[in-house]
């Protein structure tokens, strides 16, 4: 996120490998315009991903309990409704007629949602997790590789109980940890050590103060973030839940600070962020965080709830529901960055998963619009006054754009646009304070060149 306070320089755009390359190809606002297809009232409409979203709020308030989820089809750009028809073919004229693809399924909404209580009650294991499909018109139930033995009994035999075609299962590797840092990177001392975490979306509180948005793991873990290592607080958190929920509105402590309503991609470009938008399963969306950079992916189940190991009781269980799930990468020190869409919608912030930008993995995200509506911000510029940290605004993102640096050599790149590319510490530093001499496998977060990255792998906060 670039704004007058974080990061003080233009940044190098950071990629971790072709995937974020790619991202930074074809991350363009505006390049999928919105069109109606006027062929007849039947036909379904050709829309952008920001249009599917509202047309599925729409058709959901039109048919009621015959609406059975929606997801985008991005090769037709059409919106696909599920209905549970029954004897009354009304609802799908409905449908068609409102512009959307229709097909009809088994499982209703209700039916869903009383499956997932099942797994709620019977299957709230460490390392598991599950949405809503409605592609598959089921429930995903996911478990990473430390649920096993009779822990992965207790799963195959939960989701049996559900009923053939109601829930499918599979293993995912790595561990579901939550990801401290962001798409640019703030800071915080805690009696554990330092720890860094990523701003998600500059919003003005509901007071009218400047103020952004990150995880609420992140806010949990401390009080009060810099934008730079070691230096002075430049914001206080107001605001903090998890579990239950992952969001937290961090006020900045001078009210004059001057923010701005966009995301920092890179190579001193921006993507403007023009609204908050419900995510759409099968919309194409970019994860920017102050580790591993760029990178896009695929929307692929809602209402997830994710079980993940308390990073303070060994034998509890930290459960956040109302999750989306992707299939975008995301490593330790990406927690609290942003999700949003090609055209400027921002849909969500960092909250964990699983697997690395190596391997892939799962990753899930807390919506934007329900952190909006918990805390009374809205997005926005903040500020009317030049904030003691005011830099130069940057542009507006190229499609053309692929500023990796060739030389860099940390696997990463730099948020900040200060990397040094002779590092070679495995990570990078987002922060613009990495040492060109770090060599330790895993580098540092935070950029002094003695860290160890996430804590203990558990956490996707990154520990200094």
């Amino acid at each position: 996120m670039s704004h007058k306070r974080i990061p003080k320089r233009k940044a190098a755009i950071a990629v971790g490998g072709v995937a974020a390359l790619g991202a930074a190809a074809i991350l363009l606002p505006n390049a999928n315009a919105s069109q109606d297809n006027s062929a007849g009232a039947a036909t379904p409409k050709t829309l952008k991903a920001t249009g599917a979203s509202d047309l599925s709020s729409q058709i959901a308030g039109l048919l009621g309990d015959a609406f059975a989820g929606s997801y985008y089809d991005s090769a037709t750009q059409q919106l696909v409704v599920n209905v549970i028809s029954g004897d009354n073919n009304n609802v799908v004229v409905q449908a068609e007629k409102a512009g959307a693809k229709v097909r009809e399924v088994q499982n209703s909404t209700a039916e869903l949602a009383a499956a997932a209580k099942v797994l709620k009650t019977k299957a709230t294991i460490p390392g598991t997790a599950w949405s809503v499909d409605p592609k598959t018109n089921k429930i995903q139930v996911l478990a990473d590789s430390t649920v096993t033995g009779s822990k992965w009994d207790t799963v195959l035999s939960t989701v049996k109980s559900l009923g053939t075609d109601m829930a499918t299962v599979k293993k995912t590797g790595g561990s579901f940890k939550t990801l401290v840092s962001g798409g640019d990177a703030i800071f915080a001392q805690t009696d554990q050590g330092g720890v860094r975490c990523s701003l998600g979306f500059n919003v003005t509180a509901s007071d009218g103060t400047p103020a952004f948005l990150t995880a609420g793991h992140c806010g949990v873990a401390a009080k009060q973030w810099s934008d730079t290592q070691d230096g002075q607080p430049i914001a206080t958190v107001d605001q903090a839940v998890f579990p239950g929920n992952d969001f937290s509105l961090v006020k900045y402590d001078d009210p004059a600070t001057q923010t701005t309503s966009d995301v920092n991609v890179g190579n001193g470009q921006t993507v403007q962020i023009t609204q908050a938008e419900d995510a759409t399963v099968g919309t194409q969306v970019f994860r920017m965080g102050s580790t591993t950079g760029l990178h896009d992916g695929t929307v692929t189940g809602l209402d997830a709830t994710v079980n993940f190991q308390s990073e303070t009781d060994p034998n509890g269980v930290d459960t956040v529901n109302g999750l989306i799930q992707t299939d975008v990468c995301a490593e330790a020190g990406d927690s609290g960055g942003s999700l949003f869409t090609q055209d400027g919608g921002a849909v969500g912030l960092t909250s964990g998963g699983s697997g690395d930008c190596t391997s892939g993995g799962e990753t899930f995200f807390q919506p934007v619009t329900a952190a909006l509506t918990a805390t009374g911000a809205t997005l926005g510029d903040a500020g009317a006054g030049a904030g003691a940290g005011a830099g130069d605004d940057t542009a507006t993102a190229d499609p053309s754009a692929t500023a990796a640096d060739p030389s860099a050599t940390d696997g990463t790149g730099d948020q900040s646009g200060a990397v040094d590319p002779n590092a070679t510490d495995g990570t990078g530093d987002q922060s613009g304070a990495v040492d060109p001499n770090a060599t330790d496998g895993t580098g540092d977060a935070i950029g002094d060149g003695t860290g160890t990255g996430a804590d203990d792998g558990s956490s996707l906060t990154s520990n200094h």
